[in-house]
């Protein structure tokens, strides 16, 4: 897939947008069109079928949704059968997109429904009951509905695969398929990723007909904006289990208060550390949420508007949110795991520097995790730079706590990693008595009969030239000496 050429400076009304896209547009504070837009706005418009990859962070989602408005401003929705269709990895990223239907379709009436697991199934069929213009949905829930017979896909006319290499990765490719087989053969296809792996590139052959290909950066590369470091851990002093991690908790800590994030992102690999540094981080006076797949849809919704409205810094999350959130005034992301993919590096990152805005990326990593950083390091071409020697590397497991640490945040984090069962302590008199060896009752009394035997004895010894028996010196006829 050969690089597009980003055209010269040019403006959203230079891309053929209606007069009522273009007032939204600038309501929302936006003027130029980054360059995944400014190339794919108006293929689209033409209904040409697009194969786009840009790097995360670069406005995907509007280079869709815009183009999107104006195509289905004519015509009327019927009931169960959606003019168009959105498909997304994850709950988040199909909430974010009906949020920039909103954003960019405030001088429409579009209708639009969203089909997302958690939610009540009655109150969704209400909905496409009524018909809807736009309809996003997640794979498993979309499925969910057609076969109940809420749901007829014979009307769609605009077919978007987003993030289709997250698609790949959470094994939902053979529902794409199944998806693209139930709608009607002439539509336009648009298919958007950040990355372009072999399988998404056969999953476009297969589904989409003559389209324009559109790479205005080399696929798994990160933004210029984004400053990144790693913070390279050595040994810790401490090799009781969990002393590694303890360590990347206070480097973490340490991190957070040299940099004073306008807000961060801290990515976990597991859902299970995701809540231990969630409650580390809350423990030590840095006011923290928590978002991983294993809460309740609700909460999760509830969460990320939390952290959006700025009502707390920090959010610990696993990879679900690492994949198409926009919150531009993010200023932070901090790996507190490598990540074990290398591309997932690139989406987590990704979250900061956006829409040319400046951000700042860092990861935490020990000796374990060498291959995944070289992966990482082959992946966007080129090291991650390590920090200065100013910056702790090596946090000592009884080094001082920063001020915002009180002795009982620190009793509390020592408490998460000591293990459970202490070494035995041997009795005083028993110690004593292994010192003195142990001897019999014969062994004892030894010492006093050799005394005795030794003070009878203390004469010369007499034997027959010394000493003659008396029998030998009677007289044998008297019998007397």
């Amino acid at each position: 897939m050969a690089a597009t050429e980003h055209p010269g400076y040019m403006t959203f009304s230079d891309l053929g947008l209606s007069e009522d896209v273009l007032r939204a547009i600038a309501d929302a504070g936006y003027s130029e069109p980054t360059p995944i837009q400014a190339e794919a706005i108006p293929y689209v418009l033409m209904g040409r079928d697009i194969c786009g990859c840009a790097q995360t962070g670069t406005g995907k989602t509007a280079s869709f949704t815009l183009p999107m408005i104006d195509i289905l401003a004519a015509g009327r929705a019927k009931a169960r059968m959606p003019r168009s269709l959105i498909l997304e990895p994850t709950r988040e990223l199909a909430a974010q997109v009906a949020e920039s239907f909103d954003t960019y379709g405030k001088h429409h009436k579009l209708s639009k429904a969203l089909l997302i697991g958690g939610e009540n199934l009655a109150d969704q069929a209400k909905v496409l009951n009524r018909g809807v213009d736009v309809l996003i949905a997640t794979p498993g829930r979309l499925i969910d509905m057609f076969e109940r017979g809420y749901l007829l896909l014979n009307d769609v006319k605009v077919f978007v695969i987003d993030e289709s290499d997250r698609m790949l990765d959470m094994g939902f490719i053979p529902d794409v398929e199944r998806i693209a087989g139930m709608l009607p053969p002439l539509r336009t296809t648009l298919l958007f990723s950040a990355t372009m792996p072999p399988a998404i590139r056969k999953l476009a052959e297969r589904f989409l007909m003559n389209p324009k290909e559109i790479t205005v950066a080399r696929p798994s590369t990160t933004a210029s904006t984004i400053t990144q470091g790693l913070v390279m851990l050595g040994r810790p002093k401490d090799r009781k289990p969990g002393a590694d991690q303890k360590m990347k908790r206070e480097a973490l800590r340490k991190l957070i208060v040299a940099e004073n994030p306008r807000n961060a992102l801290i990515f976990c690999n597991r859902k299970r550390d995701v809540d231990i540094v969630h409650r580390s981080l809350n423990r030590h006076g840095l006011e923290a949420a928590r978002l991983h797949g294993d809460m309740a849809q609700s909460v999760r919704m509830e969460t990320l508007a939390s952290f959006k409205n700025g009502d707390v810094k920090y959010m610990v999350c696993s990879d679900v949110a690492a994949r198409g959130l926009d919150i531009p005034e993010m200023s932070h992301v901090f790996n507190f795991d490598v990540p074990t993919h290398a591309e997932d590096y690139v989406h987590r990152i990704g979250r900061t520097g956006r829409a040319g805005r400046e951000g700042r990326a860092f990861t935490i990593a020990t000796s374990e995790d060498r291959k995944y950083l070289r992966a990482i390091e082959e992946t966007i071409g080129k090291p991650i730079p390590p920090m200065d020697d100013d910056t702790p590397q090596k946090p000592a497991v009884d080094e001082e706590e920063t001020s915002k640490e009180t002795s009982e945040a620190r009793a509390d984090d020592r408490a998460e990693t000591r293990p459970e069962r202490k070494p035995e302590r041997e009795p005083k008199q028993r110690r004593k008595r292994a010192e003195k060896p142990r001897q019999s009752k014969d062994a004892d009394r030894r010492p006093k009969r050799e005394e005795n035997d030794k003070s009878k004895n203390d004469g010369p010894v007499k034997g027959l030239g010394d000493h003659v028996p008396a029998f030998l010196m009677r007289d044998p006829g008297t019998g007397n000496a």
